[in-house]
């Protein structure tokens, strides 16, 4: 059932106290959980400025003095990820009319750093499987999903955490300047002449933007500056010839993550191909193939077709790169299923033979069923 959705006023938060209620986007997502307390007024008003709300039957409970008819709702993986959207957005929003911004991305980047080491087929699942109903989110999931796959990069050729952190967090605010742009244009397929501007000139104005936030971090600021540069020339915005080693990571983990997002103008690449281009575009960059690697030949996501003639969605990495762990979401005949069987595709009857292109299936079937409560 889709919930009564009340909005909050700013008399109805309390900061500094555990909230009385789960607190909600216009979407009914859950943002804040019951309990957890809003740290300052500054988060507060950034918060009500882009608009809170609260399950009705949940505010009406706590204003009778009773408790909600149903116990607090252990929160997913899943969850936490759509938590992770909502937060990263109110970071951002908040770099020019709130202090203490480095240390409020410190905090986020290591909550959303330990997000991803707890379940990395989740991240991957979700950055491959993305719902293309949400265009409005397009440049936030986008930046969580490039600092995914910097980090996982990071720790398969055994960066120091220094240094993956830097690029985690660069990754996170490379877009600062055309959030809302990003999602005009995954949206609309269409920029305006100022808008293009704002595009051109955004690696620029992030930092500008940081820096007037206070961040000191001189790798994390160049990573942003140069993350659209390319060795040699052609880059934007300074066409430099040399680039930093980090800012060239970003941009191959930038360019792999839009190259697997649809856009109203055009379906998602698949990820085997945006990962071909990307080692060749690379000549077979150390980086690249370590991206590869993470991701695997049939990552997380894939709609796939099994030789037992059962189509499958792969949840799981396996021991090899052909070989990961899948939910079957049909039976032989391609009817759907009740009930998801997981299939081991190492074993001869499941192994993969083909990717499945049309996931209108898989589009409409909630993670959390394909992965189960275990999960």
């Amino acid at each position: 059932m889709i919930p009564e959705l009340l909005r909050l006023h700013a008399n109805e938060v309390k900061v500094g106290a555990p909230l009385p209620f789960g607190v909600r986007d216009e979407h009914g997502q859950l943002l804040l959980a019951r309990g957890q307390i809003v740290a300052h007024a500054g988060q507060l008003e950034a918060l009500l400025s882009r608009g809170l709300y609260v399950d009705g039957e949940e505010a009406r409970a706590v204003k009778e003095g009773r408790a909600p008819d149903e116990s607090p709702t252990r929160l997913t993986l899943f969850d936490l990820w759509g938590q992770a959207v909502g937060q990263l957005d109110r970071l951002l929003r908040s770099v020019d009319v709130e202090p203490g911004f480095p240390t409020r991305c410190d905090e986020f980047v290591a909550r959303f750093m330990g997000l991803v080491q707890r379940d990395p087929d989740i991240g991957i699942y979700l950055s491959v499987r993305q719902d293309p109903r949400r265009f409005n989110l397009y440049g936030l999931a986008h930046a969580l999903h490039t600092a995914m796959v910097c980090q996982l990069m990071a720790a398969r050729l055994g960066w120091t955490p220094e240094a993956a952190r830097s690029l985690v967090r660069a990754a996170l605010t490379m877009n600062l300047a055309i959030i809302d742009v990003q999602a005009r244009f995954a949206a609309l397929g269409r920029l305006g002449a100022s808008q293009r501007e704002l595009i051109a000139a955004h690696p620029t104005k992030a930092v500008q933007m940081l820096e007037a936030a206070g961040v000191t971090d001189a790798l994390w600021l160049q990573t942003v500056a140069q993350h659209h540069e390319r060795p040699g020339g052609g880059g934007y915005p300074a066409n430099l010839t040399e680039v930093g080693e980090l800012a060239g990571v970003l941009r191959l983990a930038d360019v792999f993550m839009a190259k697997i997002s649809a856009r109203v103008e055009r379906p998602a690449l698949p990820v085997q191909e945006a990962a071909r281009q990307m080692f060749a575009e690379s000549h077979g960059s150390q980086v690249a193939a370590a991206i590869i690697k993470e991701y695997g030949i049939y990552p997380p996501g894939n709609h796939v077709q099994l030789a037992s003639g059962e189509q499958a969605v792969v949840i799981r990495r396996g021991a090899t790169a052909h070989t990961p762990l899948v939910a079957a979401v049909t039976d032989r005949t391609g009817t759907p299923m009740v009930r998801t069987i997981r299939r081991d595709t190492a074993q001869a009857a499941y192994a993969i033979r083909t990717l499945v292109s049309d996931s209108s299936l898989v589009q409409r079937m909630p993670p959390e069923r394909l992965y189960g409560p275990a999960d």
